[in-house]
């Protein structure tokens, strides 16, 4: 279970970066009801399994070079401290106003749904984050055993589907009086989880490399 609740942290820390997706995902609840954005905020989870099982691919191979190891602790230990204050300083700023106005075309919920897909893998905060943040947890976390990487992976898709189902909750009932607080708060949420894995992956790397 401790691979599945780390699983399920993890994809909650890219949830709660609030992008283009998730802003695509509440808005769209919001004009449209609540099964428009349910299945794109689905499809954006596909889009980010399939990174995350590239991730799993790419690492095992990696992982036999130990400067790829050394890389992967202090580059994606440095990268979760600044995602922590990035999320921090975002929270002190206060978060521009979600759109409320439908402007899109019609599109059924298949599309809906590729363009989720489409969403999660082109976007450049995702690309980045699978890049430095999901090698390094990733490296620590899925890389044990085949269970184990099942259950990694699986509390990582169940948390991108409990996102979808509240925010599009929260988008389709309640999201025009909350959209300011709602962002503000995934920021402060989202820091208090990536300061949680800086601190995991800077112990973890201390004791494989310094302490041992």
């Amino acid at each position: 279970m401790m691979q599945f609740s780390s699983g399920f942290l993890l994809s909650l820390s890219l949830c709660l970066d609030i992008g283009i997706a998730n802003i695509a995902m509440i808005t769209l609840a919001m004009q449209r009801g609540y099964f428009h954005g349910f299945w794109l905020g689905i499809g954006t989870c596909i889009g980010d399994l399939i990174y995350a099982l590239l991730a799993l691919a790419g690492m095992a191979v990696l992982l036999q070079f130990e400067t790829v190891r050394w890389a992967l602790w202090i580059g994606g230990g440095a990268i979760l401290v600044w995602f922590t204050i990035k999320m921090l300083l975002a929270a002190c700023k206060g978060a521009a106003d979600l759109p409320l106005e439908d402007n899109h075309q019609y599109r059924s919920l298949l599309r809906e749904f590729s363009r989720g897909v489409l969403l999660a893998i082109s976007s450049p905060t995702a690309i980045l984050w699978f890049a430095t943040i999901g090698g390094a947890l990733i490296s620590r976390m899925g890389q044990h055993s085949v269970l184990a990487s099942s259950w990694f992976l699986s509390g990582f898709f169940i948390a991108g589907v409990v996102w979808t189902c509240v925010m599009c909750a929260v988008g389709s009932l309640g999201g025009r009086l909350l959209g300011n607080r709602l962002l503000k708060y995934s920021y402060i949420a989202s820091a208090l989880i990536f300061s949680y894995f800086a601190f995991y992956v800077i112990a973890s790397g201390y004791r494989e490399f310094i302490a041992a």
